[in-house]
């Protein structure tokens, strides 16, 4: 990583922060601030956190759900495991099929919530970038639409581009409430916002 970058991410506020407050990311503090605005996760809820590596995501759920709630954290890498009888965490690639099948195994019943911070390798090409954001961001989802309840919410990370807008859209067939966020933790400069869907309309038949 670039030194420039290191430096400017110890001074950063959020990163000392997550430190002190023995957090696994600074990336807790963008769920928690949407959390509180919009109460889209709550005491009991039953979560669905793909792209969790390393679970500072989890943790922030945790916090919220407490010991009656359920954590279901996926991840192309592994996880560090946690403490919480009521938190599990499984390798998947969220693009892969069997992935939803195994999500839809350890579940105790459809979720509350999906929350994605999935991101992509980063080649430094934007339009490449965002491209490969948005198809994670798709792919989360066709996840979320499997796994949620009705009334459900699904809470994912994109890039600002061209194909966002058509993106948005599609949530709009989906869920009754879209709304666009950017948490006060996440870097002014960066690229990253967040789309919060809420209330999951019944399955047309």
């Amino acid at each position: 990583m670039p030194k420039a970058w290191m430096q400017e991410r110890k001074r950063d506020y959020y990163y000392k922060k997550a430190k002190e407050e023995k957090y696994r990311s600074r990336a807790v503090y963008k769920l928690l601030q949407t959390v509180k605005k919009h109460h889209f996760i709550k005491n009991g809820s039953v979560v669905v956190d793909l792209g969790a590596a390393p679970g500072g995501w989890i943790e922030a759920t945790r916090k919220i759900v407490g010991n009656q709630g359920f954590i279901l954290g996926v991840d192309i890498r592994p996880i560090e495991s946690f403490s919480w009888c009521n938190v599990r965490t499984i390798i998947g690639d969220v693009t892969e099929e069997d992935t939803l099948q195994r999500i839809l195994k350890f579940l105790p019943r459809k979720a509350d919530a999906v929350i994605s911070d999935a991101s992509p390798n980063i080649s430094g090409i934007w339009e490449v970038d965002h491209a490969r954001q948005i198809d994670l961001a798709q792919q989360a989802l066709k996840i979320s639409l499997k796994t949620l309840k009705p009334s459900g919410n699904f809470f994912v990370k994109v890039f600002q581009g061209d194909m966002l807008n058509g993106f948005i859209e599609e949530l709009k067939q989906h869920f009754q409430i879209v709304k666009i966020v950017k948490p006060k933790a996440s870097r002014s400069k960066s690229s990253e916002i967040f789309i919060l869907g809420m209330h999951l309309k019944p399955i047309a038949l």
